[in-house]
């Protein structure tokens, strides 16, 4: 899904949005109050004490500095948000104030991490029409962050409650992020927990913005999750901030629901699937066929596709005359998702060079080198000696991390409350947890490769609520190499810490982790 936005932002506070695209102003959260908030999965952990999602709110240890920061993403690429804040030196650690002391902002602090592995993508569920049963997901979540309980490996029967609450939440997740922040604090606020959350939305916002003078006209491109963009999350905070920070130029704003990037990074079966030699019939990814990710044929020397290494599947020997044609590499995936945005930009009239790409989903950064190349490549693409997008792009074109932004916000916060643990020793507690389908519940639906089947994952009503997964630690049974050594590659940081996660409860035979990695 394409949307095109022009925001004209005058000098004053108030702002004109018009829309040129089929998106919307408002994100559905937005549009939700109070009144029809999720009833069954909140009362179920407010009131069912024999259900996993129970917390007993009455005990919660509130604004305690020693209690770790909870982030959560519907997988692996929320890391590269953790990375982010591991990174960070903004700021003297001793006075707070901004400026690097050569010393990492959150040495002192702990981390709980949570992937929703097996309910991932979550930008799916907005084209399935399921956004309540995503929220109901996002839910889940934060009840899990706050929560003591996890299930020591994928086979236990009961689970374990020593894990600690947290002290802030980081929705590492833009679609999250979009349809999940508002039901996120009306629930936090019915359980009566002091705690603030952080979303990536208006971080990377203000990420982009801060790249043009006030009175700049340019185009900031929106690479996103289907669900993000359907939302209209971004377009919303942009109109939102630029007029509160007083925007006078004209900025453009593209969105484009980059379908399958996600989804490919994490190795989903029906994007990507790297034992393949030729199409099959349970790819969903954008094709020559699809009404909607269509794949141009008189777009393919902009595309410059990688065929080596089965990375595009052909149902002929000479790509130039696929019937059937499927991408199978993450890279190629952004190659047919820039040239989508650049000749939506093209084929607008009022276009002006596009200076910043919000990287609008956690998954994206891990592919910020190929982002980089693609666009360097199109730059000097030529078609009958002819520049077709140089004239759409800035010299340079910023590649906009929100995780960034996110990192600095968490650390004021965190410093202004007197939460942070900046003077304590750092004791390297930082835990890793992921959800796998839960094979003791009898209705749910695996593939041949133990995930959710794509009709049962997005079959699910709101409201059923039952234990379709269990939360168990990051191991070597739910991790892929893959994705071991992409992160070792591009979260170096948060790699260590999840080497490092592997304390052992003498009380059983389970341990919490059990990597042993070299470093590549």
């Amino acid at each position: 899904m394409n949307h095109s936005k022009i925001l004209n932002i005058p000098i004053f506070a108030f702002f004109i949005l018009t829309v040129t695209g089929c998106g919307v102003s408002r994100t559905q959260a937005e549009q939700k109050t109070d009144t029809d908030f999720h009833p069954s999965i909140v009362n179920t952990i407010l009131t069912d004490s024999n259900s996993f999602y129970y917390l007993d709110a009455t005990s919660y240890p509130d604004n305690d500095p020693s209690l770790p920061i909870g982030v959560f993403d519907s997988g692996t690429g929320g890391l590269t948000v953790l990375e982010a804040i591991l990174q960070l030196d903004e700021f003297d650690n001793k006075t707070g104030m901004p400026g690097n002391d050569n010393i990492p902002d959150f040495k002192s602090e702990s981390f709980t991490y949570l992937a929703d592995q097996a309910n991932m993508p979550y930008g799916v569920y907005y084209a399935e029409g399921k956004t309540g049963l995503l929220v109901e997901h996002i839910i889940k979540d934060v009840d899990f962050l706050l929560s003591r309980k996890y299930y020591p490996g994928e086979e236990a029967q009961v689970t374990f409650s020593d894990k600690q609450p947290v002290k802030a939440v980081v929705v590492a997740c833009n679609t999250a992020t979009a349809y999940g922040m508002d039901y996120i604090n009306a629930f936090i606020s019915r359980v009566g927990i002091d705690l603030k959350v952080f979303g990536v939305i208006d971080a990377g916002t203000r990420g982009a913005l801060q790249h043009y003078e006030p009175d700049h006209d340019g185009t900031i491109g929106v690479m996103a999750t289907v669900g993000t963009v359907g939302s209209g999350g971004y377009d919303a905070s942009i109109a939102r901030i630029a007029g509160e920070m007083g925007y006078r130029g004209k900025i453009r704003v593209f969105s484009i629901g980059a379908h399958g990037i996600a989804e490919a990074v994490d190795e989903e079966r029906d994007f990507l699937d790297r034992s393949l030699t030729a199409p099959r019939a349970s790819y969903r990814g954008p094709s020559l066929a699809d009404t909607i990710y269509t794949i141009h044929r008189e777009l393919f020397d902009a595309y410059n596709f990688d065929f080596s290494g089965n990375k595009m599947l052909c149902d002929t020997d000479n790509p130039s005359t696929c019937n059937i044609l499927q991408l199978n590499d993450p890279e190629n995936y952004v190659r047919y998702h820039m040239v989508s945005l650049l000749e939506k930009i093209r084929k607008d009239p009022g276009s002006r060079p596009l200076k910043t790409i919000i990287l609008g989903c956690t998954h994206y950064p891990y592919l910020a080198e190929e982002f980089t190349q693609i666009l360097k490549e199109l730059r000097d693409f030529r078609r009958n000696e002819e520049y077709i997008y140089r004239h759409l792009l800035a010299e340079e074109v910023i590649l906009v991390d929100p995780a960034v932004n996110v990192a600095s916000e968490l650390y004021s916060y965190l410093k202004k409350a007197s939460l942070d643990r900046i003077d304590e020793p750092y004791d390297g507690n930082h835990e890793f947890y992921i959800s796998v389908p839960n094979t003791s519940n009898p209705s749910i639906r695996l593939d041949e490769y133990g995930r959710f089947t794509y009709d049962y994952k997005y079959g699910r009503r709101e409201g059923e609520i039952q234990e379709y997964i269990k939360v168990v630690p990051f191991s070597r049974r739910n991790i892929s190499d893959d994705t071991l050594e992409r992160l070792a590659r591009l979260t170096p940081l948060s790699f260590r810490a999840i080497a490092g996660f592997h304390s052992f409860n003498p009380k059983t035979s389970y341990i919490k982790n059990e990597f042993k990695i070299v470093e590549k």
